[in-house]
């Protein structure tokens, strides 16, 4: 009885007045720093007039994110796709402390937890107030672009088309995306887009067990690891990831956690000097009861993910690498066989033990080439090259 309170009340705290029941995240402080942000161009002035006159809908209360988004070239435009999310700041009023326990017993956490400076900064992400119906102008290069508005959740996913000579990337082909706020609103929100070429080698790469130590198939392990530890790296992963930037691959994560991580999941790449990329994160609903659930079905999540990133990119080669903890070979052995000519190869971090003769890999790697996958342990034995293209390709 006491858990269902508890829900329940965590449920009305993140309820708006128009009816959203699901809460999304503030950012940190340094959410100004949360976004890899190229040296050249440089932000303008979101204070100064807009050609246009118009601007964001925000209120002083509300604010806005825009998380690393991709473009593909399509002749002389570049076709961008922009991931927006309006909200609320939780504020810190006597309600707080009833919401942060409800919080945790809905993550099954133990009583200590809120002691954890942590946590509660963790917390703090998911106790917002979605904004909807909110319009955010955006400027990206010498342009101006209205994204769709926001929905019950607070988030917008609109494809923008930017004329490809109004854009000025950097050497990683990185542009800034800014929200334009309201005459005399000095605050800046805004986050970058990764522009890529329609060939050359994209890695895609699963977070959780690959490039960060988790603990996914241990339910208690994963929660503090989530909500009260430092995020800890696989030790090798971030050298083998950069060795491979450098030769000129892009990188796209992807994780089940959900979107309110998205801080400190970026917090760490920085910190462990990780090559930046698109992250591809997961929908938290209070509905589904715990957030162990949400790394129930990774083929279902992660499949449609990995197929719209090799739909969209038919003349790119993808890499993919994750680990045996979750599925991640059934996963890459589906995906392979649906796009036999994109993927270069697959790499496999061994955390269960089993054997390259496993009916698991034998049933996961139907169809998929022995040389076109590996298991490996150390990442320090990752080829130093990706291949350009499948085997026998140039």
């Amino acid at each position: 009885m006491r858990r269902r309170c508890l829900l329940l009340s965590l449920g009305l705290l993140a309820c708006n007045p128009g009816g959203r029941a699901e809460p999304r995240p503030s950012p940190t402080p340094d959410a100004a720093k949360a976004s890899p942000m190229p040296s050249d161009p440089t932000p303008g002035d979101p204070t100064k007039p807009t050609p246009s006159g118009r601007s964001s809908n925000l209120k002083s209360d509300e604010e806005a994110r825009i998380f690393p988004a991709i473009g593909h070239r399509e002749g002389n435009t570049w076709e961008i796709r922009v991931h927006g999310w309006v909200y609320e700041p939780e504020s810190d009023t006597g309600l707080r402390a009833t919401a942060v326990d409800a919080l945790r017993l809905a993550l099954e956490l133990p009583d200590e937890a809120p002691e954890s400076d942590i946590f509660r900064a963790r917390a703090r992400a998911f106790l917002v107030d979605n904004e909807s119906m909110k319009s955010l102008l955006v400027r990206i290069g010498g342009e101006e672009h209205e994204l769709a508005s926001t929905s019950w959740n607070g988030h917008t996913d609109t494809d923008v088309i930017v004329a490809a000579a109004a854009v000025r990337p950097d050497a990683t082909g990185i542009v800034p995306i800014e929200v334009i706020t309201r005459p005399n609103d000095p605050r800046r929100f805004g986050g970058v887009a990764f522009l890529l070429e329609n060939s050359g080698v994209s890695v895609i790469s699963d977070i959780d067990d690959t490039v960060k130590i988790s603990e996914v198939r241990d339910k208690q392990k994963l929660l503090r690891n989530t909500f009260m530890h430092e995020f800890q790296p696989v030790a090798g992963m971030a050298d083998a990831y950069r060795r491979w930037a450098a030769a000129g691959a892009a990188f796209h994560y992807v994780s089940a956690s959900p979107w309110q991580l998205f801080d400190p999941i970026d917090g760490f790449f920085k910190a462990a000097n990780f090559p930046p990329g698109s992250l591809h994160l997961k929908q938290f609903r209070w509905k589904d009861s715990s957030f162990f659930s949400l790394f129930q079905d990774p083929v279902a999540y992660k499949k449609p993910i990995l197929a719209a990133l090799l739909t969209r990119f038919p003349g790119r080669r993808f890499v993919l690498v994750g680990d045996s903890g979750e599925q991640d070979p059934e996963v890459y052995g589906i995906i392979y066989r649906e796009f036999p000519d994109q993927v270069a190869a697959i790499y496999i971090r061994d955390v269960t033990a089993e054997p390259r003769e496993a009916a698991r890999y034998t049933a996961a790697f139907a169809e998929v080439p022995g040389d076109r996958w590996t298991l490996f342990t150390d990442p320090a034995t990752l080829p130093a090259a990706l291949p350009a293209g499948p085997a026998g390709a140039p």
